[in-house]
């Protein structure tokens, strides 16, 4: 547990000092202050990569071929697929809560609508944060002998929800934090959720650029609530076989 803390707490601080170190060093270069754009994707980008290196390089989080090694192609297929079904349920609970405050919403639109937003987004967000949440947070909170192993994958859920530092992607990112732990505890491998969470952010991306109205609600999207609970239903369609099919697949290298 005390691990855990102190992986959270590094991540936090390499977000805040890397992205201070970044912007002063932007200036000093003679980067052009209406640039803000380019700023937030170097800001962005530079920080997921110090954290890659930091947390590799200082061995809090291991990172193994084993599991790669067993050719667990049909998984990863699944867990791509998974995310894909998860996109519609997800936008439609969130709906359903009331609305929270989204602090970052303009950084977010400036990211996005820019194609090099999606090195930032798209590549390195998932595979830092995975690399963190779960292969450095997790597995420590994995090991305490005071939690079961779900109570340490909703405990590692919370934290990835907290570390978003963003009320209005709060819940999304415990439910989806849920799914991350879970399949990383059943593989002991952060690849999984690396392909999961890559998706997930990629169609995210693609979603934004084709209707770049961050207030647009599901029922704008498919014009009526009957469209809107069939495309419900068939995303469960998808997303339920899916969690089967990794209930069934998802094991170990060694099992």
């Amino acid at each position: 547990m005390k691990n855990a803390i102190i992986y959270l707490f590094e991540f936090i601080a390499i977000q805040l000092i890397g992205g201070f170190i970044v912007k002063a060093l932007w200036g000093l270069l003679g980067g052009s202050e209406e640039s803000t754009t380019a700023l937030l994707i170097t800001t962005s980008s530079v920080v997921s990569v110090i954290t890659i290196v930091v947390f590799l390089l200082t061995h809090a989080a291991e990172v193994s071929p084993t599991w790669l090694r067993s050719r667990p192609w049909a998984t990863l297929f699944w867990c791509v697929l998974a995310a894909f079904g998860c996109i519609i349920p997800s936008v439609w609970l969130q709906e359903l809560m009331p609305e929270l405050p989204n602090l970052v919403e303009q950084e977010f639109d400036m990211i996005l609508k820019d194609r090099w937003g999606y090195l930032s987004i798209g590549l390195l967000a998932p595979l830092s944060e995975e690399l963190v949440m779960r292969g450095a947070v997790l597995r420590s909170l994995l090991r305490s002998p005071r939690l079961s192993p779900w109570g340490a994958i909703a405990l590692s859920a919370l934290f990835f929800a907290i570390i978003h530092f963003n009320p209005a992607q709060m819940p999304h990112a415990f439910i989806i934090g849920l799914l991350l732990g879970w399949m990383y505890y059943r593989t002991d491998s952060i690849l999984p959720g690396v392909a999961f969470h890559w998706v997930n952010n990629s169609i995210a991306y693609v979603l934004y650029n084709l209707y770049p109205n961050p207030q647009m609600k599901l029922i704008d999207l498919f014009g009526s609530q009957r469209t809107v609970t069939a495309a419900l239903l068939f995303s469960l369609f998808i997303l339920l076989p899916a969690i089967f099919q990794l209930h069934l697949r998802l094991k170990k290298a060694d099992e």
